[in-house]
């Protein structure tokens, strides 16, 4: 077996700038420090030599040096190092026979187990619980058992480890072990020692383990926590085996729900919700974990034990149990970190129902306001975003709360905070176009905080919400009031001129700035205009807040109004018959939009009015002076349609969504489904669980077993990389193995000639933020024979790396030099690492602008249909778009879509795909375009770049 594959019981470091010692050095200068150093120089020498043959240094004259002169040392350093030493070193000759000067050392260990210290007694026992040559055990054996009745625990618990591994190993040493150990645990008090011994007859007599455990069931509370755990693992191995025994075993692991230690009352509700399923016991466990997420102070902790309860949602049986515990759930809302009040919050939304909706929301809003008397945090604005998405869901799939929620929320439009503020906006944008008989309460409650909206942004989106929904001659006169308000003094230009008369330059500077790129919905750029007019700095006094706006130079909000205040004069004419009122509104209307123009073509504001908005105010004006039918269609009826559509199409969605997770976790059975009767079972087929702790300890040490795909195309062969030539002395060849954070490779080594190799040697380096964990040993290769070896590299980020080195060896009997084959590279595959996910748009807009690093990637395919190709790019990089289908549907012969993933590093990648289909170059003709990615780290956005680019066109089969 290679290094990789043994078990690591020590890990030594060794200082990155220090020079490796070899064998030269080591013959120049080592023996002399051995045999007649001090004790300081002898534990650096000593420690350069376990070094040195760490990195595979045969150093054979060296053994005898060491026992005449370091063995007898009494130091204690040197003693734990020698132990490190005796494990490294070969005990064996060439043909397995055990070294004659091994005998000298079980001496001198025989002795150390009659040490007066107790340190040098345990760790002397530590030792030999790693020597896997039962020769040299045999002699020890007395000494072994008269340790477990030491006066000191540490010897005792050290003495019950040793004797556990030598009977797993060479039974034969010691055949009474289980009676020895069990008659010891009776008569043991220490609890670390007694945690040990049971262990062992856990694994080694269980029938022992389990007289034992009857004999004190009652006793269990009492135990310390070490021992408990090992108790509830043998009441699950019991049960698992031998389903029968469950009701012995099930009040104790009750019992130890009430356990004072968080590490038992964990494992004992994971193990409860595995042997039982009832009501009772699943509501146990659930109550167990909310009070081991309160009470434990470490965030990791809580979102471990949150994701067990949001397992057990996913249990359709045990749903019904939790939702009984949604407030207790939300209790968990007190932890300030974000992420785990994430989760908390949409496991809470996953578990309301009609019955537990309104407790939920008064919660909810209590939480909301909360958040407005804190100090300001960086996680607060989140925190009321996330609040605010979790009302509105529950508005959503529950209308009656609706009325509770919106006059909450609607105070938060005036914050301070952008994002929550969008949120907010969203959220009634829907409600009034959803909810007929809310629409007053909401058009009331927009008024009264519409002139307290800070944000143009909102600000927008309010104006655009009462020019659609202000339906009653007094609304649209309210919103008149309000705009004229937030507007101040008009005309705007001549007012604001006799405001600076005193302080107006007679020049203006006119000052050429840089381009300000903007990014629009689809992730694509508009361009604004460079050049801007400079007027003298002045103190801001207190404006309107849109005229502050407008003096920004901000017009679209300018078009926005022109567009709002179009509706409702098209609207008062409908509703008032009077015709000098009808005049006298709309020329109201039509005085602002003017004053607004005028206003953006003089050089008072910070940037002059783009084209586009004098357009779109211009076409509001004609709209007005004409009042055409077709027009007041357009503007009272259509545009609430559209938004009618894009609602609907995006609840279709989300029920989509909703459906295919449901269909996931329905346990159907169907009605030709085999009945198993426990009875005519055979005991390797018990239970259709697998062993919890057997795989949580697979997980651990990376060798989890993962069903292979049932295409061949996805199988290991896939992962094979070869690494030499088929004519090359040795053939190579790598299976890569990615789990996770670390990569293995399984290295095949074929000796392809007539020759024994020697120091057959694979020399590994890495390109990229991947590390080599440890030096693969070098091989003796028979003629014609072959060999595995496993080398780890450690994966820091998300991006291409490169694995590459060569195979030096030694030819038995030749006096040249050493002999080299170089290898082929090997690629990792970026892919392995992203996983698709979702965001919001405004969530992708915002990383959007965010992320520095960019890689645009021109569009080289021979897909000529943009679906196709957009499919295949998804399916190549494992990204997810998150352009809802509808917005794709149909075919107009240019496509734009945002895609989203993140890595198991937490990194978020963002690409942009705008392609189009050139017609005039005929139907055959290719895809063309651009995919822009963005990522916060160059890595991750070059590694991406390269994929798409190997993997653009379409391979033909």
């Amino acid at each position: 077996m290679t290094a990789a594959e043994n078990v690591c019981y020590t890990l030594i470091n060794v200082p990155m700038d220090s020079e490796p010692p070899s064998e030269i050095t080591f013959l120049i200068s080592f023996p002399p420090p051995l045999e007649k150093g001090d004790v300081k120089l002898k534990t650096e020498a000593l420690k350069k030599v376990i070094i040195m043959i760490l990195n595979g240094e045969k150093l054979p004259g060296l053994l005898m040096t060491i026992i005449r002169f370091v063995l007898p040392l009494q130091d204690h350093t040197i003693k734990k190092l020698l132990l490190v030493f005796w494990e490294i070193v070969p005990k064996t000759t060439p043909d397995g026979r055990l070294l004659q000067e091994m005998i000298l050392v079980c001496d001198a260990y025989r002795k150390d187990l009659q040490h007066p210290n107790e340190f040098i007694r345990g760790s002397t026992l530590r030792f030999l619980c790693k020597l896997k040559e039962a020769e040299l055990l045999e002699p020890l054996m007395p000494a072994i058992r008269a340790c477990l009745e030491h006066r000191h625990s540490y010897v005792r618990r050290n003495a019950v480890l040793a004797i556990y591994t030598i009977y797993r190993n060479f039974e034969y040493l010691i055949p009474d072990a289980p009676e020895l150990i069990h008659d010891f645990l009776v008569n043991e008090k220490d609890a670390s020692c007694k945690r040990n011994a049971f262990m062992m007859l856990i694994h080694a007599d269980q029938d022992r383990a389990l007289d034992y455990l009857s004999t004190c069931i009652d006793q269990v509370q009492t135990f310390g926590d070490i021992l408990q755990l090992v108790i509830v693992e043998l009441i699950y191995k019991v049960c698992h085996a031998n389903p029968s025994e469950r009701a012995r075993f099930i009040r104790c692991i009750y019992n130890l729900l009430q356990s004072s230690s968080p590490a038992v009352k964990y494992e004992a509700a994971g193990t409860l919700v595995t042997l039982s399923s009832a009501p009772t016991a699943i509501k146990a466990a659930a109550q167990c974990y909310i009070d081991l997420i309160i009470k434990e102070s470490d965030n990791n902790v809580k979102l471990i034990v949150l994701d067990r309860l949001i397992e057990l949602k996913e249990h359709p049986s045990h749903e019904r149990v939790l939702q009984d515990l949604v407030m207790d759930i939300l209790r968990v809302l007190s932890t300030p970190d974000l992420e785990v009040r994430k989760k908390t919050l949409q496991l809470a939304l996953d578990l309301v129902s009609s019955r537990n909706v309104e407790e939920l929301v008064i919660v909810l809003k209590k939480e909301v306001i909360k958040t407005n008397n804190v100090t300001e945090h960086e996680d607060t604005d989140k925190y009321r975003q996330l609040l605010v998405r979790t009302l509105h869901s529950c508005s959503v799939r529950f209308p009656d709360m609706a009325a509770n929620v919106i006059p909450v929320l609607m105070e938060f439009l005036s914050d301070n905070n952008e994002a929550a503020a969008a949120d907010v906006l969203e959220f009634v944008r829907e409600a009034i176009q959803r909810f007929d008989n809310l629409r007053p309460l909401i058009v009331e409650k927009m008024l009264e905080v519409f002139h307290a909206i800070k944000s143009v942004k909102i600000y927008r989106g309010a104006l655009w919400i009462l020019g659609e929904y202000c339906s009653t001659k007094e609304d649209i006169q309210s919103v008149m009031t309000e705009v004229r308000r937030s507007l101040g003094e008009i005309p705007i230009v001549e007012s604001e001129i006799k405001k600076e008369a005193g302080e107006l330059k007679p020049e203006e500077e006119v000052s050429v700035g840089p381009a300000q790129k903007l990014v629009t919905e689809m992730g694509t750029y508009a361009t604004q205009s460079a050049l801007s007019s400079s007027r003298p700095a002045k103190k801001e006094e207190d404006r309107p807040p849109l005229r502050g706006f407008l003096l920004d130079g901000d017009f679209f909000v300018a078009a926005s109004l022109a567009t709002t205040l179009t509706k409702i004069a098209l609207r008062y004419v409908s509703l008032v018959q009077e015709k000098k009122k009808q005049n006298s509104f709309i020329a109201e209307a039509m005085l602002l939009m003017a004053t607004i123009l005028h206003l953006g073509k003089s050089s008072l504001p910070k940037k002059p009015i783009t084209d586009d908005d004098v357009d779109r105010i211009s076409l509001c004006l004609k709209v007005l002076s004409e009042c055409s039918p077709l027009m007041n269609d357009i503007f009272n009826k259509e545009c609430r349609q559209s938004l009618s559509h894009m609602l609907s199409a995006k609840l279709e969605e989300e029920k989509l969504s909703q459906k295919k997770e449901s269909e996931k976790r329905n346990v159907t059975v169907q009605p030709d489904d085999p009945i198993s009767f426990m009875q005519l079972t055979a005991k390797n087929e018990m239970s259709s669980k697998e062993d919890q702790f057997q795989l949580s300890l697979l997980a651990a040490m990376g060798n989890t077993q993962r069903k292979e795909a049932a295409d061949p195309l996805a199988s290991k062969l896939n992962k094979v990389t070869q690494l030499t030539g088929f004519s090359d002395p040795v053939y190579a060849e790598a299976y890569v193995h990615v789990n996770q954070y670390d990569i293995v490779l399984d290295v095949l080594v074929v000796n392809q000639t007539s020759d024994t190799l020697q120091n057959c040697t694979l020399e590994l380096a890495t390109l990229g933020d991947l590390k080599l964990v440890e030096k693969p040993s070098p091989l003796t290769l028979a003629p014609h024979d072959f060999a595995n070896i496993k080398a780890n590299v450690k994966v820091a980020s998300t991006e291409n790396g490169i694995i590459f080195g060569n195979i030096v060896y030694d030819v038995s009997g030749a006096a040249s030099d050493r002999n080299c084959v170089v290898l082929s590279d090997i690629h990792i595959d970026i892919m392995d690492y992203i996983q698709p996910a979702s965001c919001t748009d405004a969530e992708f807009r915002q990383m959007w602008a965010e992320f520095e690093w960019e890689n645009k990637v021109t569009v080289n395919t021979n897909i000529i249909d943009l679906n196709e190709y957009l499919q295949h790019i998804l399916k190549s990089t494992n990204m997810k778009c998150l352009t809802p289908e509808k917005a794709l549907s149909g075919y107009c012969g240019f496509m734009a879509a945002n895609l989203y993933a993140r890595s198991i590093f937490g990194e978020d990648a963002l690409a942009n795909v705008s392609i189009e289909k050139p017609i005039h170059l005929g139907p055959e003709a290719p895809v063309t375009g651009h995919i822009r990615i963005r990522a916060k780290s160059q890595g991750m956005a070059l590694s991406l770049g390269d994929k798409i680019n190997l993997s653009q066109k379409k391979t033909s089969l």
